[in-house]
């Protein structure tokens, strides 16, 4: 009688236990629906980007609200990865704001040759609003995007794209 008292208790405080896990492990994946790799399709409607019609971006969102961004046309010229920062801000509703460095081409090869190379010349905003969908494996959203001189002077404000995006997967 008193062994099986004893497997009753330890099966129930193990039942409990993970009853909790699970409920703590839904609740953390359901703050952080938007963590993880992604591939979209972007096209802006209007501004400098407003021609490029194969635009593609990478992201990745991490636990805790940063962010990284890449596009199949950071080596034209040559740009680093965007860097930001993400919240929810609904069922569903997420917003990211990441900003990137463009360059400017160099005069001329001797300018390369001479140590030199592709000089800042200023940097781009993006806002995006993003809507998950009820499956999370994609997410639209809507974009806008301010270009900045490398004085941060606004040289180009108010462009506005989409993004149709899957979560990248095995």
């Amino acid at each position: 009688m008193k062994k099986t008292l004893v497997v009753f208790v330890l099966s129930l405080a193990l039942l409990m236990a993970g009853f909790a896990t699970s409920s703590y492990a839904k609740k953390i994946s359901a703050q952080d629906n938007l963590v993880g790799a992604w591939h979209g399709k972007v096209q802006f409607r209007n501004g400098v980007l407003a021609g490029v019609k194969d635009l593609e971006f990478l992201y990745v969102f991490n636990a805790g609200g940063t962010m990284t961004e890449s596009s199949n046309y950071d080596a034209s010229p040559p740009v680093p990865p965007a860097y930001g920062i993400w919240r929810k801000t609904g069922p569903g509703k997420y917003e990211a704001k990441y900003r990137f460095f463009w360059t400017n081409p160099p005069k001329g090869f001797d300018e390369i040759a001479n140590g030199g190379g592709w000089p800042p010349g200023g940097s781009g905003i993006l806002v995006e609003k993003i809507t998950l969908s009820q499956d999370r494996k994609s997410f639209k959203s809507s974009i806008s995007f301010d270009v900045f001189d490398k004085s941060g002077k606004i040289i180009e404000s108010g462009s506005e794209g989409e993004a149709e995006t899957e979560r990248m997967s095995f």
